[in-house]
């Protein structure tokens, strides 16, 4: 017979090894992330599985003291996300590089002005 204390070890051994991997897919994902929101996503991915991490740990070892620092993690992860969104936002067009849209603006703004006078 298969003890509770078995399935509880083999079981967060095993979520472990997943979080491992959708952590080093996540990684890789800021890194060759074609798109600025490609990586915000992927960022707060590596949030959400930190929490999944600690929620682990916190179960496997028994301390609920963890399941505090997961929580306050998320609000921070959460706070973040709105940040980079709020900074996507600001850029403006999210395909063009950052040189070109202000080579835009300059350009746009010279026209108006020229046409003021």
């Amino acid at each position: 017979m298969i003890t509770p204390a078995a399935i509880i070890t083999a079981a967060s051994s095993g979520a472990l090894v997943i979080l491992g991997l959708a952590l080093l897919l996540t990684v890789w994902r800021v890194i060759a992330g074609p798109t600025l929101p490609d990586r915000i996503l992927a960022l707060d991915m590596l949030t959400g599985i930190a929490i999944g991490f600690i929620a682990v740990i916190a179960i496997k070892t028994g301390f609920s003291l963890y399941i505090d620092i997961a929580i306050s993690l998320g609000l921070v992860g959460f706070l973040a996300t709105v940040a980079f969104a709020r900074f996507v936002l600001s850029r403006g067009s999210i395909k063009s590089p950052p040189s070109a849209a202000v080579a835009k603006s300059k350009a746009k703004k010279r026209r108006t002005g020229r046409k003021r006078q």
